[in-house]
C-alpha cells in the first residue's frame, strides 16, 4: 500500500478529509522554499504538491507562473526539486506528489526522473498536459513505487472519466472549473454535480478538488463531497507578498492550518 493510498484510508476511517497544498519547489529561493514546505508539514497539511518549475506553465494563472519564473531564476532545476523533495524526507513522511508538465520530465529522461523521485522519496506525480493515451512511453519505463495522479475537468464526460480512472493511482485530480488554476468564480453546486459522475466512476478511487479554491469558506464547501481539497495559488500569493517578510514560512503555515480546520467535520 503506497504512501497516498495509506492517508486516504485513514482519513476515510477518521471521517477526515485531505488538505493538499501545493507550492512551487523553490519558490522564492531553496532553502525558504524548504522552511515553508516544513511549516506547512507541521500544521496539518496531509499530502504536499511540489510544482516543477516551467518556463511555460500554461494550464497556471499569473500567481503560479510567476512563482515559477522565481524558482527559474533562483538556480531551481529538477536536479534541485528532487533534493528538496530528499531534505523534506528528513523531517515529514507526509506524501508528496511532484507536478510537473511533461517538459521537464522528458528533458530529465523519464527513467531516471522515476528512479531519482523514488529514491528520493517521492510518493507520486502528476503531469498536467500528459493526457492517458499518450502516457505509455512514461509510465511503461516506470515501475509501482509512484503513483500516477490523473486530471479530470468538468468537462469530462463519464465514460471518460472510467477510461481515466482505470490508468490512474493514489487520487484522481479533478479540476473545478474550465480555465487556469486562481480563477475565481468557483461554482460548488456545479462541481458538486461532476464529482457525482466521478464518484460513479472513479473505481474507488479517492477524489480531489483543485484549481480556484482558496479560503477556509471554499475548502469547506468542497469537502462536503470530495476526498480532498487542493489550494495551491493562495499560498503562493502569500509567499509572493511576503518576499521581504522573515515569518513568511511561519505565516503560510498559519494559512494552512485555517484551511484544514475548515474541512474538519463538526461532530
Amino acid at each position: 500500500m503506497s504512501r497516498i493510498e495509506e492517508t486516504f484510508k485513514r482519513l476515510r476511517a477518521g471521517g477526515q478529509k485531505a488538505l493538499v497544498g501545493f507550492i512551487t519547489a523553490g519558490d522564492p529561493d531553496p532553502d525558504r522554499s524548504l522552511e515553508i514546505a516544513r511549516q506547512m508539514c507541521l500544521s496539518g497539511l496531509d499530502l504536499l504538491e511540489l510544482g516543477v518549475p516551467f518556463s511555460d506553465p500554461t494550464a497556471d494563472g499569473p500567481v503560479i507562473q510567476r512563482s515559477s519564473a522565481r524558482a527559474i531564476g533562483a538556480g531551481v532545476s529538477m536536479k534541485i526539486v528532487l533534493q528538496m523533495v530528499r531534505r523534506i524526507r528528513g523531517f515529514s513522511s507526509i506524501p508528496l506528489v511532484l507536478f510537473s508538465y511533461y517538459n521537464p520530465i522528458l528533458a530529465y529522461g523519464a527513467g531516471r526522473f522515476y528512479r531519482d523521485a523514488t529514491a528520493a522519496g517521492a510518493d507520486g506525480a502528476l503531469v498536467v498536459d500528459l493526457p492517458p493515451e499518450e502516457s505509455d512511453e512514461l509510465t511503461g519505463l516506470w515501475g509501482n513505487g509512484l503513483d500516477f495522479i490523473r486530471l479530470v475537468a468538468p468537462t469530462t464526460p463519464p465514460e471518460r472519466m472510467a477510461r481515466i480512472a482505470s490508468k490512474a493511482s493514489g487520487f484522481i485530480y479533478l479540476v473545478s472549473m474550465t480555465g487556469i488554476t486562481g480563477s475565481g468564480g468557483l461554482n460548488s453546486e456545479e462541481i458538486a454535480g461532476v464529482a457525482r459522475d466521478l464518484r460513479n466512476n472513479s473505481g474507488g478511487l479517492p477524489i480531489c478538488i483543485g484549481f480556484g479554491i482558496s479560503t477556509p469558506d471554499e475548502a469547506k464547501k468542497v469537502s462536503g463531497f470530495a476526498d480532498g481539497v487542493v489550494v495551491g495559488s493562495a499560498f503562493e500569493r502569500l509567499i509572493e507578498s511576503g518576499r521581504e517578510d522573515p515569518n513568511i514560512a511561519v505565516r503560510v503555515g498559519e494559512y494552512a492550518a485555517r484551511l484544514k480546520n475548515a474541512i474538519i467535520p463538526v461532530c
